[in-house]
């Protein structure tokens, strides 16, 4: 197990949101925090000695109500987890578990099997793509390098996208695999087989070219693998689905083509690997690949994702891109995409026509791209309303398979309308002639109780009662995180070094779990693609808006933006406490009725005011430097 042991520890521990906020619900911040502080009770908030800094005058101050203290003197605050992390010197996660066995929640038992197994094939699919990516440079990997070299891909090229090499050997992933006890989540990866006779594995690839399957974030998922050197077995293999991997959710490229496809708002959807990475080398930086011959809503929602809002469909121009066309025309009509087909002279493909024409021929192709629906109408019906009556129902029968696709509503109407204006033929009827395919209407909703079932479904049996429903079970809803907590951490992602210039510590105080799990991964050596690949959709969505938004910042610049930051969320804090002093304070009838708290409330006041001014004057704005709030 050295591979998992190299890790930092704890890090490959995913802990659902709702059970850190379990664990912060049960612990007792007091008697937590009295054991290394000596606290007096001090109206309803707990006062001591702050054990931060050194000081003659208590102004650490544990409020139970809020499970949160705070130290007017040094700014330390926080929940119970940050006490731990801060006093104890312990990481995110390791002051998670200690509270967790603490308090009696069971951090092992919560997590989902299904998220152990996605850690697992995570971890077997890391070390295959850094074994692939190893050999490749390696002696052995020549051959691979004179293939890649001979389809003019650059070393810069491969380098960047992760290529490998599976040396024609039975067992040299196997034997890595079982060396670092991983050879059983291989097995689940489809990475190796066992063997039918004796005992052991080997490898699915073998005298292959690999090419990485990446997550969006840039993680390896998956791979494909190109046969060099031999003529025995299939051209191309891919990897099985997995837990990690689902072809029909997942675009080859997307991770070098997201922030290209954001400036352009558009993508160019090629079919082959390769095609994908020709057209990056030569700065069509916005195409990615099918993993699949099959385009799905998956597909299109993660385009959707990367703010794509027009797209060009970049086939062959023979006989097998005008079928490829047909083919993807359904689920993209159905979904209203905005779509473009731009075919290629007959017999080239993408890599050969760049390489050719270069990115000036693409572009000049992409820009007298049709739209989706013309070139399928003139394609099977060149000549439109002139065409005779047999070509006319050819034609209508090609199409039955786009018609299907299409949900009876304003896509549909809208389909038919366009295909009547084509071909001359009435829109009532064509749609008529293919109703019989089109997919059903949302189904109706289970009736109320009371109520009869709808027509046509059989209702439950007189004078019995339906079995009751057993209430799902569902974690709460994972709360969106706030912006400025997701722009502080979208900038240390981006320049991690700039988390030693936090001088008031805001990472201790981020409010949302879900921030503090990314920023522990991303602190520990993992990177930032790495650190959002388990974050919950909402996290990720916020802190990739945050990264959009600091898109332009660099070296000083940014460091500016990031204390400008801090800033924001100190005195967010401070005004809040502030307000809460005020309407405490309010209702004291005058300065001969203190009491004991109302005076304690005032000196907080005083000192909070002091706070301010400190944080006001230690990170004044300079000239020229937007505020977090501003766009950039």
């Amino acid at each position: 197990m050295a591979a998992r042991a190299s890790r930092p520890q704890g890090v490959d521990l995913v802990i659902p949101e709702h059970k850190i906020q379990e664990v912060l619900e049960r612990v007792d911040l007091v008697s937590l925090v009295s054991r290394y502080v000596e606290l007096k009770k001090a109206g309803r908030e707990y006062k001591g000695r702050c054990p931060f800094h050194q000081e003659k005058t208590p102004s650490f101050y544990v409020i139970p109500e809020k499970r949160f203290y705070f130290c007017h003197g040094c700014r330390a605050s926080g929940d119970a987890v940050a006490f731990v992390q801060r006093y104890l010197g312990k990481t995110f996660i390791d002051a998670i578990r200690d509270l967790a066995r603490e308090v009696g929640v069971d951090l092992e038992a919560a997590q989902d099997p299904a998220a152990r197994e996605r850690q697992q094939l995570k971890e077997a699919t890391d070390l295959a793509a850094e074994h692939f990516r190893a050999l490749l440079w390696e002696e052995e990997g020549r051959q691979a390098r004179d293939y890649l070299a001979s389809r003019g891909i650059s070393e810069e090229t491969a380098r960047a996208f992760g290529l490998g090499w599976a040396p024609d050997a039975w067992s040299s992933l196997a034997d890595k695999l079982t060396q670092a006890g991983m050879v059983e989540w291989g097995l689940n990866a489809g990475l190796v087989n066992r063997r039918q006779k004796g005992e052991g594995y080997y490898d699915f690839f073998r005298g292959r070219l690999i090419v990485p399957i990446r997550a969006p974030e840039g993680r390896p998922i998956a791979f494909g693998a190109r046969l060099v050197g031999s003529d025995e077995g299939p051209k191309y293999l891919n990897s099985r689905e997995s837990r990690l991997y689902n072809k029909s959710e997942t675009l080859f490229g997307m991770d070098q083509a997201r922030d290209e496809i954001r400036r352009r708002k558009a993508a160019v959807l090629v079919e082959g690997y390769f095609d994908c990475i020709a057209l990056h080398q030569e700065g069509v930086k916005h195409t990615v690949a099918l993993c699949s011959t099959a385009l799905t809503p998956g597909h299109l929602k993660a385009l959707g994702r990367a703010e794509a809002r027009e797209l060009f469909l970049l086939l062959d121009g023979d006989q097998a891109g005008l079928a490829a066309v047909e083919r993807l025309a359904g689920p993209l009509l159905a979904a209203g995409a905005a779509a473009k087909v731009a075919l290629l002279p007959t017999g080239d493909d993408p890599d050969t026509f760049i390489r050719r024409e270069g990115t000036a021929g693409l572009e000049r192709l992409l820009n007298e791209a049709r739209p989706l629906t013309a070139h399928v109408f003139s394609t099977v019906l060149p000549q439109g309303k002139e065409a005779s009556f047999e070509e006319k129902m050819a034609a209508l029968e090609r199409l039955k398979p786009v018609s299907a696709q299409l949900p009876v509503g304003l896509v549909r109407s809208a389909f038919f309308a366009a295909l009547s204006a084509w071909c001359g033929l009435p829109a009532s009827e064509l749609e008529s002639a293919l109703r019989s395919k089109a997919p059903p209407p949302p189904p109706t909703p289970a009736p109320r109780a009371g109520s009869s079932a709808p027509s046509g479904r059989p209702g439950p049996a007189p004078g019995r009662a339906p079995p009751p429903s057993a209430p799902a079970q569902r974690p709460p809803p994972v709360k969106p995180p706030d912006s400025l907590e997701a722009l502080y951490v979208a900038t240390i992602l981006r320049e991690p070094r700039l988390i030693a210039r936090d001088t008031f510590r805001v990472h201790d105080e981020l409010s949302h779990s879900g921030l503090r799990l990314v920023l522990a991964h991303a602190t520990s050596g993992h990177g930032a693609e790495d650190a959002l690949f388990e974050a919950p959709d909402l996290v990720k969505r916020a802190v990739e808006a945050a990264m959009r938004q600091l898109a332009s910042l660099q070296g000083s610049a940014l460091e500016h933006y990031f204390l400008q930051v801090c800033r924001s969320i100190m005195l967010r804090r401070i005004k809040l406490q502030l307000d809460y002093i005020g309407r405490v304070t309010g209702q004291t009838a005058g300065a001969m009725d203190l009491s004991e708290e109302a005076k304690q409330l005032f000196v907080q006041r005083m000192e909070l005011l002091a706070l301010k001014k400190r944080v006001e004057e230690e990170t004044h704005l300079p000239a020229g430097t937007k505020s977090p709030m501003q766009p950039v």
